[in-house]
C-alpha cells in the first residue's frame, strides 16, 4: 500500500534586506503548512531569508549578523512538530557567501545544499557575491529521500544527474526565477527535460513580488518523472500550495492536483507592471503617485496601471495644458480620470512658460527657435509634478515608453522625472496592445486615445511620425538591436532601409546619458534598459 508525502509550495513575497519580517512570514507559514495541510515538508523560495537578489547588502556586516538569529528562530518552528522546512539563505563561512539551502526538522538543521551554477548574464550577478558549492545533497524526509537544488542548478543537467547518482527520489529545487515576456513557458519547458533526462519528479518553488525592477511571477510547479505538469500555483499571487505524492518503493508519484492555467502573454505582462507599480510604491513606503495625465496613450495606460496597483485613492492625476495642448486631449484625460475615480487637476503651465522665456530672452537674442522652447515646457511640468511629490510624499510614475527611451524622445528634467516608471520596457507597440488588454477587462481608456496619431504636443501639430519612423517600422528595429545584438547589416538584410536603420542605432547610442538618469522601471522583455543593458556614454565605437 502505497503511503502518502506532502509538500507545501511557499509562494512568498519577501522584502530584500527586511531579515525580521521575512523570517516571521516563514514561520507563520511553517505553522499553517503542518497544522493546516499536514505538510511533511514545507519550502520556501531561494535567500527567502534575506530576499532576492540582495546585491552588495550580502556585504553589510549587519546584514550577515542577523542571518544567524534567523536561521535559529526558524529552526526551532520544526522543534515541537512533525514537519520538515527547506529555506534559501546567504551562508557565511570565513570569507565566502555561498547561495544555499538548510533544511530543519526536529529542531536541527539536518542538511545544508550549496547552489553549484551560479548565473552571471542578463540581470544575475551571483559571481560577484557568492562561491559555488560543489557537491549534491540527498536527505531523508519521513523517509523520502529528497534531492536539494537551488535555480540554475535545474538549468543545467549536470545537478540533477548528480542528484540521481546519490539515490534521490524527488528533486525539490527552489528559485528566485523574474518574470519576462514567456518566462513560464521556458522554465517549464527546462525543468521537464530534466525529469525526463533523471527519471525523477520536481518540486519548483519560485518567490513572488516586485524588487526594484524585477518582478517574480510565482508559478510554482510540480512535474511527474515523465515531464507532466501535475499542479501550478498561480502567477503573481503569495500563498501556500499543497502537492500530494505517493510513496510506494523507491517510486514518488506525484498526485494529480490543481493546475492554474497559463496568463497569455498580454495578460502577463499588465499582471507584472502591476505588480511591480504596487510593490515599489508599498515596500518603499509612498503613500501613493502622482502622474502627469496628457490625454495621450502612455499617461492613459499608466494611470489605468496604478489604479489597478494601488487603488484610485492613492493616485492623482494631474493636467497641465499649454498652447499647443489640444481640446480633445483636455477632454479626454478629464475622461479618463473620472472613469477611474481618481483626484484629477488641471495646472496651466502658459504663465511659467512665458516667465522662463522671458528671463533667457536676452541670452537667446537673435538665435532661432528649436526644441529648446520645447523642452521648456515639458520641464515646467516635471517642476510642478516634483513640486506635488515634495509636498505630499507622493511619488511621481515617469510615464514614458521603451521606444522613446530607446531613441531619447523624452525630456531630461521633464517628462523624464519620477521615482518610477512603469511602461519603461514597454515598446510603444506593446503599450497599444496593453491598452486594448485593460479596456478588455473594463472601458477606462477613452477610445480616442488609442486610435489618434500620437504627438508630443509641444509645437503647433506636432506628431511623433515628424522625427521618428512609424513605431511598426521602428519597435522591430529595436528589437532586433537590443534583444538580438543585431548590427546594422544584420537588420538591413531583413528589408529595412539603411538609412532608417543606420539614423536609429545612432539616436540609440548617442542617448545613453539620459537612459543613465531615468528612473528604474518593470522589466517585462529579455532584455530592458537597466540591469541588462550597460552600454558606455562615451564611445567611439560606430
Amino acid at each position: 500500500m502505497a503511503n502518502k508525502f506532502t509538500v507545501a509550495l511557499a509562494q512568498m513575497n519577501v522584502v530584500v534586506g527586511d531579515i525580521p519580517g521575512n523570517t516571521e512570514l516563514i514561520c507563520t507559514a511553517v505553522v499553517e503548512a503542518c497544522d493546516r495541510h499536514a505538510a511533511d515538508l514545507v519550502v520556501f523560495p531561494e535567500l527567502a531569508v534575506c530576499g532576492y537578489p540582495p546585491e552588495d547588502l550580502l556585504f553589510q556586516a549587519g546584514l550577515q549578523q542577523r542571518i544567524g538569529p534567523a536561521l535559529e528562530k526558524i529552526k526551532a518552528s520544526t522543534a515541537a512538530s512533525p514537519i520538515t522546512v527547506l529555506v534559501g539563505y546567504p551562508e557565511y563561512e570565513d570569507s565566502a557567501i555561498y547561495n544555499s539551502a538548510a533544511l530543519f526538522a526536529g529542531g536541527k538543521q539536518v542538511a545544508n545544499y550549496r547552489k553549484q551554477i551560479l548565473p552571471n548574464y542578463s540581470v544575475f550577478d551571483e559571481e560577484r557575491y557568492f562561491v559555488p558549492g560543489n557537491r549534491p545533497v540527498v536527505a531523508t524526509v519521513n523517509g523520502v529521500r529528497v534531492g536539494l537544488a537551488v535555480c540554475e542548478d535545474v538549468w543545467e543537467p549536470g545537478p540533477g544527474a548528480s542528484l540521481a547518482d546519490a539515490g534521490a527520489q524527488l528533486i525539490v529545487s527552489i528559485h528566485g526565477s523574474p518574470f519576462k515576456r514567456g518566462k513560464q513557458v521556458l522554465r517549464e519547458s527546462i525543468m521537464q527535460k530534466r525529469c525526463r533526462e533523471t527519471g525523477l519528479p520536481m518540486v519548483y518553488a519560485n518567490m513572488v513580488g516586485g524588487q526594484d525592477e524585477l518582478v517574480f511571477d510565482g508559478g510554482s510547479a510540480v512535474f511527474a518523472a515523465d515531464g507532466t505538469v501535475t499542479l501550478r500555483g498561480p502567477d503573481f499571487a503569495d500563498g501556500l500550495f499543497i502537492a500530494d505524492f505517493e510513496v510506494a518503493g523507491d517510486s514518488v508519484v506525484p498526485v494529480a492536483g490543481d493546475i492554474e492555467s497559463l496568463p497569455g502573454d498580454e495578460e502577463s505582462i499588465y499582471s507584472a507592471l502591476v505588480m511591480g507599480v504596487h510593490d515599489y510604491v508599498k515596500k518603499n513606503g509612498f503613500p501613493g503617485v502622482v502622474i502627469g495625465l496628457s490625454g495621450g496613450i502612455d499617461s492613459a495606460l499608466t494611470l489605468a496601471i496604478a489604479v489597478d496597483a494601488l487603488g484610485a485613492e492613492a493616485v492623482q492625476a494631474v493636467m497641465m495644458p499649454y498652447r499647443y495642448t489640444a481640446d480633445i486631449s483636455i477632454a479626454d484625460a478629464q475622461d479618463q480620470a473620472q472613469r477611474l475615480g481618481v483626484d484629477y487637476r488641471t495646472l496651466p503651465i502658459e504663465s511659467m512658460v512665458s516667465v522662463t522665456n522671458e528671463t533667457l530672452a536676452e541670452l537667446f537674442a537673435n538665435l532661432p527657435e528649436d526644441t529648446t522652447e520645447e523642452n521648456i515646457q515639458s520641464r515646467c511640468r516635471g517642476l510642478l509634478l516634483m513640486a506635488i511629490s515634495n509636498k505630499t510624499g507622493r511619488m511621481v510614475l515617469a510615464t514614458g515608453n521603451k521606444s522613446e527611451m530607446a531613441v531619447g524622445y523624452a525630456t531630461l528634467y521633464g517628462d523624464m522625472n519620477g521615482g518610477f516608471a512603469p511602461i519603461k520596457d514597454c515598446t510603444k507597440t506593446l503599450v497599444y496592445q496593453l491598452a486594448r488588454y485593460r479596456n478588455s477587462l473594463g472601458d477606462v481608456i477613452p477610445e480616442r486615445v488609442i486610435t489618434r496619431e500620437p504627438s508630443a504636443e509641444l509645437a503647433p501639430d506636432q506628431r511623433d511620425s515628424d522625427s521618428l519612423p512609424p513605431y511598426e517600422v521602428l519597435d522591430p528595429i529595436l528589437d532586433a538591436l537590443m534583444l538580438e545584438n543585431c548590427s546594422s547589416g544584420d537588420i538591413v538584410v531583413r528589408g529595412f532601409d539603411p538609412d532608417i536603420v543606420e539614423q536609429i542605432v545612432a539616436i540609440v547610442r548617442r542617448n545613453e546619458y539620459k537612459r543613465r538618469q531615468a528612473a528604474p522601471g518593470v522589466r517585462i522583455s529579455a532584455r530592458a534598459f537597466g540591469r541588462d543593458w550597460r552600454y558606455p556614454i562615451t564611445s567611439g565605437y560606430r
